[in-house]
């Protein structure tokens, strides 16, 4: 697993110019809608959870999921002046395990994946946690991961019944969608 990124560095990615290269509302408005359910792993401050907030609307849900307390207080705080903490669950994941979530519409690992202890053990608990059609989108950064790591995370994916259904395009990331079937 590589070093974890301390909370206080996430400031650093949570930021308007981000939006430039990785807008949120595009990457899950183009999977979600109104009353969806939506997992953020490795959710960090909530550039992507309080996005997908605003888009599920009062009858959606966002499970924001990290490892780090700080960082899921702030993400609170920011859902709050945002009108939309009701509808994020902040969960505080351990090393090993994401919780044990159920019919999630879409998931979202936004350059978190590479620091994953075991990733097979990740991807079962993500495909364990999805709706049946239900989608997962992992996206990692270029400057830290090489293709051949995102390959043999997407093989692993589709060895736990995963299907490729895509490779966006998304700002400075590697990315794939897949499905459970």
């Amino acid at each position: 697993m590589a070093d974890l990124c301390h909370w206080r560095h996430a400031y650093l990615f949570d930021h308007v110019g981000r939006r430039l290269f990785q807008n949120p509302e595009k990457i899950i408005g183009a999977h979600v809608g109104a009353g969806a359910t939506v997992m953020d792993l490795g959710c960090g401050m909530g550039f992507f959870s309080i996005a997908a907030a605003e888009i599920v609307g009062d009858a959606g849900k966002v499970i924001s999921v990290d490892l780090q307390q700080e960082i899921l207080d702030v993400l609170i705080k920011r859902a709050q002046k945002k009108g939309v903490a009701e509808r994020i669950e902040a969960f505080h994941c351990s090393e090993d395990h994401i919780g044990a979530h159920k019919d999630v519409d879409f998931a979202v690992a936004m350059w978190s994946v590479h620091e994953m202890p075991d990733q097979k053990r990740f991807f079962e608990q993500v495909a364990a946690a999805l709706a049946t059609g239900g989608k997962f989108l992992i996206a990692e950064p270029r400057f830290h991961v090489t293709g051949n790591d995102m390959k043999k995370s997407i093989e692993i994916c589709k060895q736990i019944g995963l299907r490729l259904a895509d490779k966006p395009h998304i700002g400075l990331s590697h990315a794939a969608l897949l499905i459970k079937e």
